[in-house]
């Protein structure tokens, strides 16, 4: 059954809830319940519970937890073991300013793009004390974390994402079986929010673009002598940078060898960071165990927030929501404004109910047959719904990405993401205007 305009209510409330209360749980908890009263109300809770089960039953959520499970284990040990400090000492030699640390942080989560989750994880651990030291605040490291996670991966072909959407190509004939890598590249012109998102976040590292608004308030809080003092005395003795650029290593060259599948490269990285902190003798077995232990647990509120949204997700697939979205854009605007009205709806959808690859698996196999039949380059179209995706993951304040570099950089997930939301927009902006522009000029 579809509702209509009414599909709208329950991402709706979320996003107000989330506003006033900055609160993500609950809101999706509200928004939830909201949705499922809508589609029977006289079969609450009933079917409240069995979409719930649905969406726990879900490959992609039950993938997802599994991810984001061992990479809490991993980067758990990895701080336990005093790694990351060790690493974060050994950069501290060649960074002097600010201005490089901010830059470092940039170029880092560059370096991370196999998967968004290890991107947001690794990086704001990894450079968290560095920035201390400087006195970034953590609002700002968030911000670098974060836009260098899914914007990056949503560009690179060899990353999860670049995977997962070359077999979305090839399964909507868009390309032939066997060239879903080129249709991915083919796109990557037309990505413009990941663009953007990183070219922006480059400008502010650089300070070309000045900080505003809670990101300027929470720099203005930060006091240098009083965060800059315990950096040095943690990392324990036997600890080495080695220590952190192993793990790292053999989690991105483990994820590439194995055809970019995030979730084998961290099982493979987590046994082998095992093995070698037990060889090392950087941590016993018992601390090992409880420390790993420890490290999924300090996940279940992360992944309690990201089974809500994909239950969002099942709730707005019930109520038909992203199919009016595109009717409305199809039947309500001229060709040359469909990329940019696209963009602009789908985004509204991805931030609303923090779905990225569940967009993208409803949207282009609409979007595609009607880029073809309008005769509207089929790639600028991709373009505009992967921009969407990449604009929900990198803003809204209860995405995947969004928690977890909250979780890495210690920054509340609310704090980070409305202090960043600013930069999120002048991206967003820019990249609707370019949709209208790539209709007309030669890139078409």
């Amino acid at each position: 059954m579809e509702f209509g305009i009414l599909s709208l209510v329950p991402p709706l409330i979320v996003v107000l809830f989330g506003i006033f209360s900055r609160r993500s749980l609950e809101s999706l908890f509200i928004g939830c319940i909201v949705g499922s009263i809508m589609i029977d109300w006289k079969q609450f809770p009933g079917n409240f519970l069995s979409l719930l089960s649905e969406t726990m039953a879900n490959p992609s959520l039950i993938w997802v937890i599994l991810v984001c499970g061992i990479y809490g284990m991993l980067i758990q040990l990895i701080v336990a073991s005093g790694s990351a400090v060790a690493f974060g000492n050994y950069l501290l030699r060649f960074i002097k300013t600010r201005k490089s640390a901010l830059m470092t942080t940039w170029f880092t989560g560059l370096f991370v793009f196999p998967d968004d989750y290890l991107s947001a994880l690794s990086t704001g651990v990894s450079m968290r004390n560095i920035t201390d030291k400087f006195g970034i605040s953590r609002p700002l490291l968030a911000y670098l974390v974060n836009t260098t996670a899914a914007p990056v991966c949503a560009i690179i072909p060899l990353s999860t994402w670049g995977i997962f959407t070359s077999k979305l190509l090839e399964d909507n004939k868009l390309v032939p079986v066997g060239q879903g890598l080129w249709g991915f590249a083919a796109t990557i012109p037309y990505n413009f929010y990941a663009l953007f998102a990183l070219l922006v976040s480059f400008l502010v590292a650089l300070g070309f673009i000045p900080l505003f608004g809670k990101m300027k308030a929470a720099e203005m809080a930060v006091s240098t002598a009083d965060i800059a003092t315990d950096l040095n005395h943690k990392q324990p003795a036997k600890v080495k940078p080695i220590d952190f650029i192993f793990p790292m290593f053999v989690l991105i060259g483990g994820t590439l060898l194995l055809k970019g599948d995030a979730l084998q490269g961290a099982a493979l990285a987590f046994v082998l960071t095992i093995a070698w902190y037990f060889f090392r003798k950087v941590m016993t077995y018992d601390h090992i165990s409880n420390q790993a232990l420890l490290g999924f647990k300090e996940m279940i509120l992360p992944l309690a927030i990201l089974s809500l949204s994909f239950f969002l997700k099942t709730i707005g697939d019930e109520m038909g929501l992203t199919p009016y979205v595109i009717a409305e854009v199809k039947g309500n605007f001229p060709p040359f404004l469909l990329p940019a009205s696209l963009f602009v709806l789908l985004s509204f959808i991805s931030y609303t109910t923090c779905s990225s690859w569940g967009l993208y698996t409803v949207a282009l196999p609409i979007v595609i047959p009607l880029s073809l039949a309008l005769n509207i380059n089929p790639f600028l179209m991709v373009g505009s719904v992967l921009s969407a995706g990449v604009f929900g993951s990198n803003a809204s304040f209860f995405s995947d990405c969004t928690i977890l570099t909250a979780s890495s950089t210690e920054c509340s997930p609310t704090t980070h993401s409305f202090s960043q939301l600013p930069y999120a927009i002048i991206a967003f902006l820019l990249a609707a205007a370019s949709f209208v522009v790539a209709f007309w000029t030669f890139i078409i």
